[in-house]
């Protein structure tokens, strides 16, 4: 997909590789949720974060607004795994609907993680699933467990 990075998303980005000299392959801007996103590349993450999320701190003073990192991953799947770290996604299944997917998480606490606060994390999620592959997210669901177990 064709993405494009506005002049605010480059500053943002060249921020981040001066503090943490990691690099990053996206920035979104979301207003919404008063929070930068970016996508970082395959094992820059914990460059990126620091020791005990150092970087991440001193980032959101610099910026002013809440940082959020995902790491890349070629394979979709492992990229949206990524995504709604740390919930536990086990699956992701094509929807009925064209263009959607749904995700599925190992438990029902996982279900809180994966949609965040006021839907934060499924909108990082939709956000980025739209900018990178075209797709839509559908339901966030449980694992169906076997019958007799609990």
């Amino acid at each position: 997909m064709e993405r494009t990075i506005g002049f605010k998303e480059r500053r943002y980005i060249e921020e981040l590789r001066i503090l943490t000299r990691a690099t990053a392959l996206d920035c979104i801007i979301d207003e919404r949720f008063e929070r930068v996103v970016y996508v970082i590349r395959q094992g820059d993450m914990g460059l990126a974060i620091g020791k005990k999320g150092e970087n991440i701190r001193r980032l959101q003073n610099v910026l002013g607004k809440k940082v959020e990192m995902v790491e890349h991953a070629d394979d979709i799947r492992q990229f949206i795994t990524n995504m709604f770290k740390p919930a536990e996604v086990t699956g992701i299944e094509d929807a009925e609907k064209a263009g959607t997917v749904n995700i599925v998480v190992r438990q029902k606490g996982d279900l809180g993680v994966a949609i965040g606060k006021g839907g934060a994390t499924i909108e990082k999620a939709r956000l980025l699933l739209r900018r990178y592959h075209g797709l839509e997210i559908g339901d966030v669901r449980q694992e169906e467990k076997p019958v007799g177990q609990q």
